[in-house]
């Protein structure tokens, strides 16, 4: 077992801040199998989730400073560029002509997330542990609420782009999201208080 082994996931991001691979590495062999997951479910494919988790890893090296690391949520802020960045590569197959150029500047402003101050810490240990409770919530859902969650999550679909694909209201569109979300949280909430 390797000495990075032992180190937090800030602590890696520190040492890949100072072009530590050995720190990068770790980090991927920890994050690699859940990216890996959200990206395909998001592609579809598995050579191109591949393509895409590699280029994550790319993105991580070359922009680390990016990175708030006040904030101690790599976790979060890892998930966040591998959908963001499954997403875009979804929507570039799907409207190539209607998208902006992947440049850097593209990148910094659409792929690479700005966690917000108040968002809670989480790491990939205690999200392992919730999986089941996660799934469950999920699954006690409506098929309309679930639908709509995936179309945000997983298709990258803003508010309106779902009333469009759905052909319903906008308004009614921000209230079953809101619901969604709010149900989903409760359940997680009474299942973690033993409810």
């Amino acid at each position: 077992m390797s000495e990075t082994t032992y180190l937090t996931d800030n602590e890696l991001m520190q040492n890949i801040s100072n072009y530590d691979s050995k720190s990068l590495e770790e980090l991927y062999d920890r994050y690699s199998p859940l990216l890996f997951t959200l990206i395909k479910k998001i592609i579809g494919g598995k050579e191109k989730a591949e393509e895409i988790l590699s280029d994550i890893f790319v993105i991580l090296w070359r922009k680390n400073d990016r990175f708030v690391y006040s904030s101690n949520n790599i976790y979060t802020w890892l998930v966040t560029l591998a959908r963001n960045k499954a997403v875009d590569v979804l929507k570039r197959r799907d409207n190539a002509d209607s998208i902006a150029d992947y440049t850097d500047e593209y990148e910094d402003e659409f792929i690479i997330p700005v966690l917000p101050r108040e968002i809670e810490k989480l790491d990939l240990e205690t999200v392992l542990g919730m999986g089941n409770t996660v799934m469950e919530s999920y699954n006690n859902l409506t098929d309309a609420q679930r639908y709509v969650i995936d179309l945000a999550l997983y298709e990258g679909l803003d508010e309106k782009k779902i009333a469009g694909k759905l052909n319903i209201p906008l308004p009614t569109v921000k209230s079953k999201l809101q619901l969604a979300l709010g149900i989903l949280h409760q359940n997680l909430l009474n299942r973690n208080n033993g409810q």
